[in-house]
């Protein structure tokens, strides 16, 4: 484009004067032109207005910013590495593909960093994925990080006023002393509104842990009032404290992970001792020690609420509270991670999703 609009600038060579070399009578423009040239072609390396993962559809082209939440350098076939990648914004995730990948890039990145990525968006087996032809490394000084928070600051405060309220509202004074110790706790509140409630499955993104919890306890009292027979208080102090231990046991300043205290221990045996450590404070503030007995089934809730040994519970449900806690807490990781997959699943040509190994099954999507 340049050239042609140089082309027509310039007068034919018979007209130019004989005397002044042409290329000085026409350095002005020729800079003005060059000018140009140069601004016209970096607007063409400009970002592309800000588009969300659940925005984007088959072959779209992309040149944005996002959050890298997952990083494994692969070899196909043949042996060549390739870089998976999972890309997130505020909205979802979407895997990225970089072919011809090495060690040394793969090793320069960092989970819960930020990259300018480029590419283009197809259907792989259902499932929306894009192949990336470039990457560049972002400050985090330079983005717009709400774009990236899954729960935003007012939706956050307003799950944790909900928290607060009904933890207020039982009517157990015990329980709801050993509550309060924890909500006036402002180190334990910090990391609990901020922890996610996993690394890879339901809820893992900052700020998830009290999405969960909040959204469980919300199950547990409109189930309660249907079965008498259970002690409605104890299933809501189970349900806020029987994932607490996570605030120690996985890493989320920047990436999501597993810290040394949750790989040695986990975070059912810290939720237990952080029980054991505010019903100490609790028996204090109120004058009067913790019930005994109240305390074992409170704990038994934490360490059997996985439900079954081969999902990693160190004990059965035996109690009508615990066997609750289980089957709800089940029901809002699944229909949390089920409802994920069908709204990331894009095939259009089936009524039903890919397999989903973790799950063990595909699902049914319908017309709709």
């Amino acid at each position: 484009m340049f050239n042609v609009l140089l082309a027509l600038a310039l007068p034919p060579a018979s007209q130019a004067c004989p005397s002044i070399a042409p290329a000085f009578v026409f350095r002005p423009l020729a800079a003005k032109l060059h000018s140009f040239r140069l601004t016209f072609s970096q607007s063409l390396r400009l970002p592309m207005p800000r588009r969300y993962v659940n925005q984007l559809a088959e072959r779209d082209s992309v040149d944005q910013v996002f959050l890298v939440a997952d990083k494994q350098l692969r070899a196909n076939r043949q042996g060549n590495f390739y870089l998976q990648l999972r890309l997130a914004d505020k909205t979802g995730s979407i895997t990225g593909m970089l072919w011809n990948a090495n060690e040394k890039l793969y090793g320069s990145l960092e989970n819960q960093h930020y990259l300018r990525v480029q590419g283009s968006t197809q259907v792989h087996n259902g499932i929306l994925q894009m192949i990336v032809t470039r990457i560049e490394k972002v400050d985090h000084s330079e983005v717009d990080e709400a774009d990236f928070q899954a729960v935003s600051t007012v939706e956050t405060d307003k799950l944790a006023a909900r928290l607060a309220e009904v933890l207020r509202g039982v009517k157990n004074l015990h329980l709801r002393n050993l509550a309060e110790c924890f909500l006036i706790d402002e180190a334990f509140m910090a990391k609990f509104t901020s922890a996610p409630a996993g690394v890879k499955n339901h809820h893992a993104y900052k700020g998830g842990l009290l999405h969960h919890v909040v959204s469980l306890m919300e199950v547990c009292l409109a189930v309660a009032p249907k079965y008498p027979e259970l002690d409605s208080d104890l299933l809501i102090l189970g349900a806020f404290l029987h994932d607490a231990g996570k605030i120690d046991e996985l890493t989320y300043e920047r990436e999501l992970g597993y810290s040394d205290e949750g790989q040695l221990i986990g975070h059912i045996v810290t939720g237990v001792s952080m029980v054991e450590e505010k019903a100490r404070e609790a028996a204090k503030l109120s004058g009067e020690e913790f019930p005994r007995e109240l305390l074992l089934r409170l704990k038994h809730m934490i360490v059997s609420h996985h439900g079954e040994y081969e999902f990693g519970s160190p004990k059965l449900p035996m109690t009508l509270e615990a066997i609750a806690l289980h089957h709800l807490d089940n029901l809002d990781a699944k229909i949390y991670s089920v409802g994920q997959i069908l709204k990331e699943d894009m095939s259009s040509e089936s009524n039903w999703t890919s397999y989903n190994q973790a799950l063990g099954r595909k699902f049914f999507k319908g017309s709709r």
